[in-house]
């Protein structure tokens, strides 16, 4: 780690810390507002592009401050470049993953929270690292910022209409990025601005979760990204802890819940976390979430071929939700469930579930009133899909 990285990082302040650190560099509170404009709004790069700033303070923030905390090793496209992973080094040289999902009416970024992952889930390639470290917020806040600059482009490359400022670089996506033997033909899109940001990248948001919420409420801020609270999901694998705070937090927040099995012995197996919050215990403090929030939730369910993907397992998932084998179920119309066909990581002895199998499993769900839907794949060419991020640059 080199002296700069131990510089304050402008992008863990929120505006009134910004504030209080121009002030007491003697500049007037409203220098603030201007800097954080510049680094939100028009997502500069530098404290030097500042140019509404004097330049006296413009070379002092270059000097004692980073504004830059991520450093973008590589992005990988695939889909026709509408899927775009980038992978960035920490200081210190740990790597972190994050993936852009450009579709016809919006784009979606999936974000990292940690280095690695402690849960130690069977089918995920994250977990095989262990926990690396925690992500600060200004280290989550950079990723989204990254992929608000990458549809800055994305809009400027592909509508006629003009952006708030042009890309630098006029070869941000030209045919040979393609990673597709298929003829090259421009994507199809409406979206020309970023929409909705997910946490279901590397790492357990809910384990690192005061960092994570101090993220949340600098992107929501209206004078900056302005991200609104129901353009965001969570993804926890059940922290219970995490599941009741934010059922009482100031930003509603939207829950996916990572359940991938209907029974305990084998989510256990899967799934070591629920040896500390079983079913039961996750299922009341969901119950308690919803009549607290009245919000929807999410539930993730990985299909894995043989282990969890037989009828009898979508049909006791269905009871687990409805309540037929123990306490109150769900109530319903509050109830999702998320089907996601596995993605393959290497040197894991698992397979993914045949299209006839899935197709099965929803069917049975929906015929007991379970709302389900089957995950549009994404990026997994480059090892950019649900499961896939590992922090690696091969």
């Amino acid at each position: 780690m080199t002296k700069r990285d131990t510089l304050p990082n402008l992008y863990d302040l929120s505006l009134a810390e910004m504030e209080r650190l121009l002030t007491d560099w003697g500049q007037p509170a409203y220098r603030a507002r201007q800097v954080f404009r510049q680094m939100y709004v028009n997502l500069a790069d530098s404290p030097l592009a500042m140019t509404d700033l004097p330049l006296t303070l413009r070379e002092r923030l270059a000097a004692e401050t980073r504004l830059e905390p991520l450093t973008l090793e590589q992005v990988q496209t695939a889909d026709s470049g509408l899927t775009r992973k980038a992978l960035f080094r920490l200081p210190g040289g740990t790597l972190v993953e994050s993936v852009l999902m450009i579709y016809p009416d919006r784009a979606t970024v999936c974000v990292s929270t940690q280095a690695g992952c402690a849960m130690g889930c069977v089918f995920c390639a994250t977990g095989t690292l262990g926990l690396l470290r925690n992500l600060s917020p200004g280290e989550i806040v950079a990723q989204v910022v990254w992929a608000a600059r990458e549809m800055r482009r994305f809009a400027a490359a592909h509508h006629p209409a003009p952006v708030t400022q042009p890309p630098e670089d006029d070869a941000w996506w030209t045919p040979d990025d393609l990673e597709s033997d298929a003829p090259f033909a421009p994507p199809i899109s409406s979206a020309s601005r970023l929409t909705n940001i997910v946490f279901m990248g590397m790492g357990e948001p809910f384990a690192n979760y005061d960092r994570w919420w101090r993220a949340v409420e600098i992107m929501h801020d209206p004078r900056g990204l302005n991200v609104g609270a129901r353009s965001m999901t969570v993804s926890t694998v059940g922290l219970v802890p995490g599941i009741r705070r934010l059922a009482t937090a100031t930003l509603p927040i939207n829950l996916a819940i990572s359940l991938h099995a209907p029974d305990d012995d084998l989510r256990s197996a899967m799934m070591p976390v629920n040896r500390r919050y079983p079913l039961a215990a996750l299922l009341d403090a969901v119950r308690d979430y919803l009549a607290t929030t009245g919000r929807r939730v999410s539930f993730e369910y990985v299909l894995l071929q043989g282990k969890n993907d037989e009828p009898e397992h979508a049909a006791k998932l269905a009871a687990l939700l409805r309540g037929e084998a123990g306490p109150i179920g769900l109530p319903l119309h509050l109830v999702h469930v998320n089907l996601i066909p596995w993605n393959p990581v290497p040197g894991m002895p698992l397979g993914r579930s045949e299209r006839r199998r899935v197709l099965m499993f929803q069917r049975i769900l929906r015929e007991r009133g379970i709302a389900c839907t089957v995950r549009v794949e994404r990026g997994v060419s480059i090892a950019a899909a649900c499961g896939q991020l590992a922090g690696s640059s091969a």
